[in-house]
């Protein structure tokens, strides 16, 4: 059974980091593009990162301004997500998603087939 469990998340102060988890299970993680997506209360869901199966390939939200990375290590089954100063408007719960490997990864939450259950992120001093 396909299964992506995010963690990582918590309490951190604004302009402080933190680094996501997105561990995949059940399946071969290198034949799948992963996305990272967030969710604010009273918000739609946005697209925030996402890296293709080979992990050649990203694509980011022009809104992050280069403060969020993605990466994967397929050795491990895991994905990660970098994000560093952090503001209180970053406060929300965060999935992973993942689909069949395409050429490009997507920043839709529409095209995505598997999601994991999310983290809560809260920036707060």
């Amino acid at each position: 059974q396909l299964r992506l469990v995010e963690s990582g998340g918590g309490l951190v102060q604004p302009g402080g980091y933190l680094r996501l988890s997105c561990a995949a299970s059940g399946f071969v993680l290198a034949a799948y593009d992963i996305g990272w997506f967030r969710q604010a209360p009273g918000k739609e869901r946005e697209g925030l990162s996402c890296i293709n199966g080979s992990g050649g390939t990203t694509n980011s939200a022009d809104s992050r301004e280069g403060r969020f990375t993605i990466s994967r290590d397929n050795a491990k089954n895991t994905i990660y997500l970098k994000m560093n100063s952090l503001q209180p408007e970053d406060t929300a719960v965060y999935y992973c998603a993942a689909i069949w490997t395409r050429t490009t990864c997507s920043l839709l939450s529409s095209s995505y087939t598997y999601w994991g259950q999310g983290t809560q992120v809260t920036v707060s001093s």
